[in-house]
C-alpha cells in the first residue's frame, strides 16, 4: 500500500491515519535513519488539531521503541520545525499537519537533517519497512536502549530570532497596520509576535485554536474576513496563513486577494533589484500564468517551472542554482534563508518590498497582468489513470488546437482532479473548460 503523498502520508484521522499507521511509520523512519544516527534525536511539532494528540503520541511510542530519544516542541510551524531540526543537530525532524485540509484530517511531514524534505526514495523505503512486520519487530529494542522523550517549550524564540535576521536590520515595519488571518493554526503564536516586534499595528483574526476550527472559514483558503477587515481597519495589507503556516495569501490595502503568480514575480523582481537573486531566474511550477513568464524573460531573467509541490519546486532550485522559487497557491522558497515554503518568511520579504518601494500594496505588487486562466477541482472516487480514459486525448487536442495551455492532474493529497487552463480568449477558455469538465465528470463518476 502506497502512505506517501505528494507531502508526506495525510488522510482522515482515526481512519486511514491510525495511532497504529503512525507509529509504524514512525517506527520504520527511526530504523531507516539509525544505521546513519549522529544524535539519536529526533524533532516532533504538530499543528492545532486535536488529533494530534493521539497522533504525537503513537510517533513517540513509535521512535522509542526502536530507540530514538525524541524532543516534542508542540504547536509550530511547518518551516519552524525544518529550521529547528538542523538547528539543533537532530537526525530527523516530523511536523504532524494536513496543511490547508479540513480539521478530520492530519498527516506526517518528514525532514531529514538538514531541514530537507525526504527525497521519493528515502520515502519509498520508509514505506517498505512500515509494512514488514519482521523488521518492525527486529528493530524494536529492550532495557537502556529504549529512547527518551522530552518536551521543550521554549524554542518558538529560536524560530522568531530567525525569521527577523531574513528582514533587514535598516527596515522597520512602524507605521504598517497590517492585519494577520493564521487560520486557527500552528502561527498563531509566532505570526503577531514577528510582526508586533518589528513595529508594526496588528490586527490578528482567528488565533483562538480549540483542536477542530483550523482552516475553519478563514486563513488561505477563505479570505473573506481578512479582506473584510482590511477594508474596516483600513490595513495597508492583509496576509493569511494556512493550518500549518508554510503558505501565504496576500490582500492588497483595497481587500482584493493578489494573485500568487504576481507575488512570485513580484518578489522576484525586487531580490534581482537587489543583487540577491541567484541562478538568472526563479523557479515556478507548471500551474503558473504565462504572464509570469513573460515577464521574467522582458528582465532577462528566465522562468524554470517544475512538477506540483514545494518539494519539486526546491528540486529544480537546486539543480539550476537558484535562491528564490514557490507556487502559485502560495507556498514561497527563499532558499537563503529557508528550504521549504514559509508563509511569514514570505509575508516579510513582501513588507520589505512595500516599505523599499513605497508604494500601495496593490501597485508594488502587480508588476504585470494576468492572462485569462481558470482552475477547476472534481471531486472523484477513484484515481483512474488518465492515460486509460477513452477519447481524452481527442479532448486535449482539440483544446491544443485552440492555442490553449492546459494542465490536468490528480491532487496528490486529495480526492480531487485538477483542471487548469489559460488562453488569451477567455470566452473561448470557459466553453472549453466547460466542455472538458462534462467530459471527466462522466468518464471518473
Amino acid at each position: 500500500m502506497k502512505l506517501f503523498g505528494t507531502d508526506g502520508v495525510r488522510g482522515e484521522a482515526g481512519s486511514f491515519l491510525s495511532a497504529d499507521l503512525a507509529m509504524r511509520v514512525a517506527m520504520a523512519a527511526g530504523i531507516y535513519f539509525k544505521s546513519h544516527a549522529k544524535t539519536k534525536k529526533i524533532l516532533v511539532g504538530k499543528d492545532t488539531r486535536k488529533s494530534g494528540y493521539m497522533i504525537e503520541n503513537a510517533i513517540v511510542s513509535g521512535l522509542t521503541a526502536v530507540g530514538y530519544d525524541v524532543v516534542q516542541i508542540g504547536p509550530m510551524p511547518t518551516p519552524a520545525i525544518a529550521f529547528l531540526t538542523e538547528n539543533m543537530r537532530c537526525d530527523a525532524g516530523i511536523m504532524i499537519s494536513a496543511s490547508h485540509n479540513p480539521y478530520e484530517d492530519n498527516g506526517i511531514k518528514f525532514f531529514d537533517a538538514h531541514g530537507n524534505k525526504f527525497s521519493g526514495e528515502v520515502e519509498h523505503s520508509i514505506e517498505m519497512i512500515a509494512q514488514d512486520n519482521a523488521k518492525l519487530l527486529e528493530g524494536q529494542v529492550t532495557g537502556k536502549g529504549i529512547g527518551a522523550a522530552k518536551r521543550i517549550d521554549d524554542v518558538i524564540g529560536r524560530y522568531i530570532v530567525a525569521l527577523k535576521n531574513s528582514f533587514s536590520s535598516e527596515l522597520s515595519l512602524q507605521g504598517l497596520r497590517i492585519v494577520l488571518d493564521t487560520a486557527n493554526g500552528a502561527g498563531y503564536k509566532v505570526g503577531p509576535t514577528v510582526l508586533e516586534e518589528l513595529g508594526a499595528e496588528v490586527i490578528v483574526l482567528h488565533d483562538k485554536p480549540n483542536g477542530v476550527n483550523i482552516n475553519e472559514g478563514c486563513g488561505a483558503l477563505h479570505t473573506k474576513d481578512v479582506r473584510d477587515a482590511v477594508k474596516q481597519y483600513r490595513a495597508d495589507i492583509g496576509l493569511a496563513l494556512d493550518g500549518d503556516a508554510d503558505r501565504l495569501i496576500v490582500v492588497d490595502e483595497n481587500g482584493d486577494e493578489v494573485d500568487g503568480d504576481q507575488i512570485l514575480g513580484a518578489l522576484g523582481l525586487f531580490l534581482h533589484q537587489n543583487g540577491t537573486l541567484k541562478g538568472g531566474g526563479i523557479v515556478a511550477t507548471v500551474m503558473s500564468n504565462q504572464a509570469l513568464e513573460d515577464a521574467m524573460n522582458a528582465n532577462n531573467l528566465e522562468l524554470f517551472r517544475s512538477d506540483v509541490g514545494d518539494k519539486k519546486v526546491l528540486e529544480v532550485m537546486y539543480e539550476q542554482g537558484i535562491n528564490f522559487g514557490g507556487e502559485q497557491s502560495g507556498h514561497i522558497i527563499l532558499h537563503d534563508y529557508a528550504k521549504t515554503g514559509d508563509g511569514l518568511m514570505s509575508a516579510l520579504q513582501i513588507l520589505a518590498l512595500l516599505i523599499t518601494s513605497g508604494q500601495k500594496a496593490s501597485v508594488a505588487l502587480r508588476p504585470f497582468e494576468l492572462y485569462p486562466q481558470k482552475l477547476i477541482n472534481i471531486k472523484v472516487k477513484t484515481k483512474k489513470p488518465l492515460d486509460t480514459i477513452e477519447g481524452l486525448s481527442e479532448a486535449l487536442a482539440k483544446v491544443d488546437a485552440l492555442h490553449i495551455r492546459h494542465l490536468v492532474r490528480y491532487s496528490g493529497t486529495e480526492n480531487k482532479l485538477r483542471i487548469l487552463m489559460e488562453g488569451k480568449d477567455a470566452k473561448i477558455m470557459e466553453k472549453e473548460m466547460s466542455e472538458l469538465v462534462s467530459f471527466f465528470e462522466k468518464a471518473l463518476n
